[in-house]
């Protein structure tokens, strides 16, 4: 435990004492996390954890918060008003939350939170990386965080199964690497997902995409095309999907299927399911494969994917082959073209059977459309194509653009000016959407939007 003489803090009789106070004030100093960690170990000699979870969350934090108190003023370390409280919910975050990551938990401008070593965070803002002076005390105060995180989804860490994906409450993906993959100690990625989705309202505002590709990708849902939704990294792929799936009436069921459970469906009837991770014996996998064989088992009116990445893309497209019309999904990839180039590959993961032009036409038949969403430099998020599949010609699959992005310059300010162009092509699956009454304007296909 820290002591010091009792000198309130904006008072520095000696050079020493002046250090010494200005050290407390900073949470990532020694001093103070070892008074943090102090009151922590007394609080947990003290309280009934497994009783205490038992209660809602915000009334768990109220219960303990007047036990943090007390401990806070046991101390003889000088601390003003501010300090105390700042203290009291760190140490409440410690027992309850992701301890110093939970202020950026709560930051809603956040969206990425990488933690390369215990006192190195970066966020992500705006599409931007920046450095926090955020700390954790070491790599054994990280892992605790990890444990906890994969613990509460049934996932477990250590030596024997080093990476792990998980999922927080909100939805918010995890994913965490330790030793002996990790060289400089534990790492831990986190993806964040709000309470509430993003809107097609939103996703306007922001101008990822314009009115008229908004309502053709409505209409392609309602009509109940198979899509693709392709892109790198960060690019907004999920929250995509999200909005998409937004469109699907509600009287149909959907089956999800995903490695780690992150999509916010607004509807009713939704069966949820996701992979589970070998056992410690390196059995009892399962991956989304099987997950999809069964899924066709559970009478769904579409299938929704959360990503294909391996052997799962023939099942998918298989499913979209046999009467699952309206499934949706994602997948890594540059651009459409490139898309249907890494199907092809997982393809022939799943079957050595099947040769170039076998797998090429399940392609052909099963994608009807492909939305390519992108990351540009300024960090915006934008649908950079919407491309139709057309089917095979020759040995070849054939797509026409339908929407493009085309980027003329940046401005004095950093942003990525361009145009979002509609090719003037007249989707072949127009007559689809006719015969589900979706009716499209013919100028729909005709105006481009600047973006500036």
């Amino acid at each position: 435990m820290v002591t010091t003489e009792t000198t309130p803090l904006n008072e520095t009789r000696s050079p020493d004492t002046g250090r010494a106070a200005s050290g407390l004030r900073d949470s990532s100093s020694n001093q103070y996390q070892e008074l943090k960690f102090a009151i922590h170990r007394k609080l947990l000699d003290r309280i009934n954890l497994e009783a205490i979870h038992a209660l809602p969350g915000e009334r768990v934090r109220q219960e303990i918060r007047p036990a943090v108190a007390k401990l806070v003023n046991e101390e003889r370390t000088p601390l003003s008003l501010a300090e105390k409280d700042r203290l009291i919910e760190e140490v409440l975050d410690e027992v309850f939350g992701l301890g110093p990551l939970e202020p950026l938990l709560r930051d809603k401008t956040v969206s990425d939170i990488l933690v390369t070593t215990p006192r190195l965070i970066y966020v992500e803002r705006g599409g931007r990386l920046e450095r926090t002076n955020i700390e954790f005390k070491d790599d054994a105060h990280l892992m605790r965080i990890i444990e906890r995180v994969v613990s509460r989804v049934g996932r477990r860490i250590d030596e024997s199964s080093p990476m792990v994906d998980a999922r927080l409450p909100d939805g918010s993906r995890v994913n965490a690497v330790i030793a002996p993959l990790a060289v400089d100690g534990p790492l831990l990625s986190i993806r964040r997902f709000g309470g509430d989705p993003l809107q097609p309202a939103d996703l306007l505002q922001k101008m990822s995409l314009t009115e008229g590709m908004l309502e053709l990708v409505k209409g392609c849902v309602r009509a109940r095309l198979n899509i693709i939704i392709s892109g790198g990294t960060g690019a907004g792929k999920t929250t995509f999907l999200n909005m998409l799936s937004g469109f699907i009436p509600a009287h149909e069921r959907i089956v999800t299927i995903e490695d780690a459970a992150e999509l916010q469906l607004r509807q009713t009837h939704v069966a949820r399911l996701e992979t589970r991770p070998a056992n410690i014996e390196g059995k009892g996998a399962i991956v989304q494969r099987h997950l999809l064989i069964n899924a066709l088992r559970m009478r769904p009116d579409r299938i929704i994917v959360g990503e294909v990445r391996g052997e799962e893309a023939l099942d998918m497209l298989q499913a979209m082959n046999t009467g699952h019309d309206g499934s949706l999904t994602t997948i890594h990839a540059n651009s459409p073209r490139d898309a249907i180039s890494r199907l092809e590959v997982m393809i022939g993961m799943a079957s050595s059977n099947l040769n170039v032009r076998s797998i090429r036409q399940q392609v052909a038949s099963a994608v009807d459309l492909f939305i390519q969403n992108s990351r540009l430099a300024d960090g915006s998020r934008k649908v950079t194509y919407i491309t139709e599949c057309l089917g095979m010609e020759g040995d070849l699959v054939t797509t026409q653009d339908i929407f493009v992005f085309e980027r003329t310059g940046v401005s004095s300010e950093g942003r990525v000016q361009g145009r979002f162009k509609p090719t003037g092509v007249r989707p072949k699956f127009s007559d689809r959407l006719k015969a589900a009454g979706i009716e499209l304007p013919a100028n729909l296909f005709q105006s481009a939007v600047e973006v500036r």
